[in-house]
């Protein structure tokens, strides 16, 4: 069994930037595909960035490329990290990270994942 535990989100303006971080108990995250996904009011979850369980591959959704980087520490401090600049009013939303260990490529799909943290939220006012 693994915990995760977000950090960083918060109320930042339009064109801010926010680093959100995901550290894990138990097994380390060199032993997962790791995800993060976001959840607006009135919408379904979704998968903003994703890396695989050797860290070598990575995936953006299309509305973050460019602005977003996901990121992994497999030493000491065992964390996930989603590094958000430019953000946007409609980067709104309760981030969330994801991790499995089963699977070892990068994973985009909720129902991929087996382990998820309470989630964060992010306001980006106009």
């Amino acid at each position: 069994q693994v915990r995760l535990v977000e950090s960083g989100g918060g109320l930042v303006q339009a064109g801010g930037s926010l680093r959100l971080s995901c550290a894990a108990s138990g097994r380390t995250f060199s032993s997962y595909a790791t995800g993060w996904f976001r959840q607006a009011p009135g919408k379904e979850r979704e998968v903003v960035a994703a890396i695989s369980r050797s860290g070598g591959s990575t995936y953006y959704a299309e509305s973050v490329k460019g602005r977003f980087t996901i990121s992994r520490d497999d030493n000491a401090k065992n964390t996930v990290y989603l590094q958000m600049n430019s953000l946007k009013p409609e980067d709104t939303a309760v981030y969330y990270c994801a991790a499995t260990p089963v699977r070892t490529a990068v994973q985009v799909a909720t129902t991929s994942y087996d382990y998820w943290g309470q989630g964060t939220q992010v306001t980006v006012s106009s």
